[in-house]
């Protein structure tokens, strides 16, 4: 038994072909999904990077591990308490231990934890390589350290191998020689001249003005854009982030060129996904991950197991950590007792459907909010904007509005209300099912707010009045008197 994990850092679904993209950005993953099953609706239940690696690793929502955010108290996986025993119990293995503990080999190549700080993650594996640039590689710096391990080792049995690509994460860095195979492809036509105008009028960190930082500077990587001042500057963003995602597939095909070559690709189970989506102008975040929305939270989610029904979607709802407890389940291993993550073993070897009625999922990192995906709904309830121009709740329809342009919370009272209500259950089980009685989203907006804007009030409200939106600073002032 062999596995290969593809794990690509920002990858949103709908930028990939076989999700239905109009542009060739992913020839190699498309056949992987022709073969396998390919998960329409799989969601990250924390977002982004941290909180998002921390809850599959883990099987445990951000509410019960406390990573729910990128700095501060937040950003710390929970310790056990006086329950611990001399090592991890088994009822908290986390995924890799789990696989590690059945006679597994488990390699990493990813300089995640570094990155973030994270020697949690290192719990499992037997081989680890960091390449050292904590994010900032590209995949022709990443894949030859899997390249080699392949080569050296793939004809072995019972194995694992995660290979972290970072390619279509900012800042947009693919080298200049490869130039863009999407010129004559348009960037999707959803953001209107109207909409780039409103965004433009608008304010929020990461929005139309100030894409980057505040207040903007002039970017390290020509793929990189200043502002989006006009629909050219949206489509050379989207051209880098394309860029980045089909340079990353490039280098998938030379590691499953690599398996082919040393005979074992037919007979290796491959699992592909991301870490969040990436918003790229939905609700005025341009080029980051900053929502607890459709867009940052959905992730895509292949799965190639020989033996078992493929070349097939499956559109049930599922949270990211279900798929390692279902590959545990299928390989024969218990489940973790505290695990939140849910095996979907039996209807996955019967090519049918059977996910979750509805998902919870939360960010934290650069707001604060928790969405209830339901039905064709998301409802968005924040509790700390980010300084971004969030009401309270949101509400979109996903399958008539999949960018989330129209918010209908008040024309669908009913559909909040429900919402609300299935919030309000979930948060009620996984308060009593908790190791901690408190809510990590608490901890993060009494320790000033999300992580990345915590602090920046004053300057950002000085920004908004150099550049002419003296109104928007005086909103947010008013809105964050205690951060004064």
């Amino acid at each position: 038994m062999r596995i290969l994990y593809l794990d690509i850092d920002t990858l949103r679904p709908d930028h990939l072909g076989c999700y239905g993209y109009h542009r060739n950005t992913s020839p190699n993953l498309d056949r992987l999904a022709a073969e396998g099953v390919r998960f329409e609706n799989c969601y990250v239940p924390d977002a982004p990077c941290l909180p998002s690696r921390a809850a599959l690793f883990n099987g445990r929502f951000g509410i019960h591990t406390g990573v729910v955010g990128h700095g501060g108290t937040a950003a710390d996986l929970r310790l056990e308490g006086s329950p611990r025993r001399f090592g991890n119990s088994a009822d908290l293995w986390p995924w890799i231990m789990a696989l590690a503990k059945n006679d597994i080999y488990t390699v990493s190549v990813s300089p995640f934890a570094e990155r973030h700080g994270a020697w949690w993650f290192y719990n499992g594996w037997r081989e680890m390589v960091n390449p050292g640039k904590r994010g900032s590689e590209r995949a022709d710096e990443i894949a030859p350290y899997a390249l080699d391990w392949i080569k050296r080792n793939a004809k072995r049995d019972n194995w694992l191998l995660h290979v972290n690509l970072w390619d279509p994460h900012t800042p947009y860095r693919t080298p200049d020689e490869y130039g863009n195979p999407f010129a004559g492809d348009p960037a999707p036509a959803w953001l209107t001249e109207e909409m780039l105008a409103a965004h433009r009028a608008s304010y929020g960190t990461h929005s139309a003005r100030e894409p980057r930082e505040i207040p903007p500077s002039p970017p390290k990587f020509p793929r990189d854009v200043y502002e989006i001042a006009t629909l050219a500057d949206f489509r050379h963003m989207i051209d880098g982030y394309d860029v980045g995602i089909r340079y990353a597939d490039d280098h998938v095909g030379r590691i499953l060129n690599a398996l082919a070559v040393e005979g074992v690709l037919d007979d290796t189970i491959i699992m592909m996904s991301s870490d969040h989506g990436e918003n790229q102008g939905e609700l005025n975040v341009y080029g980051d991950h900053q929502t607890a929305d459709h867009i940052t939270s959905r992730v895509p989610l292949i799965v190639r197991w020989p033996g078992l029904p493929g070349a097939r979607v499956d559109r049930a709802f599922h949270y990211q950590m279900d798929m390692a407890a279902t590959m545990l389940d299928l390989l024969g291993i218990q489940v973790p007792k505290l695990w939140d993550g849910r095996s979907f073993a039996p209807a996955l070897r019967a090519g049918e459907e059977a996910g979750r009625e509805c998902l919870v999922v939360s960010q934290c990192a650069w707001s604060c909010q928790r969405a209830v995906r339901y039905g064709p709904w998301i409802m968005i309830r924040t509790y700390h904007d980010g300084y971004k121009a969030f009401p309270p709740v949101l509400l979109f329809n996903l399958e008539q509005d999949p960018h989330e342009t129209t918010n209908l919370a008040e024309a669908r009272p009913d559909i909040v209300n429900q919402c609300l209500g299935l919030l309000e259950g979930w948060h009620g089980e996984m308060m009593s099912g908790s190791l901690d009685d408190t809510d990590p989203l608490w901890t993060v907006v009494r320790e000033g707010g999300p992580f990345h804007t915590r602090g920046s009030l004053v300057r950002y409200a000085d920004w908004l009045r150099r550049s002419g939106r003296a109104h928007h600073a005086e909103t947010l002032l008013a809105q964050h008197p205690q951060e004064l």
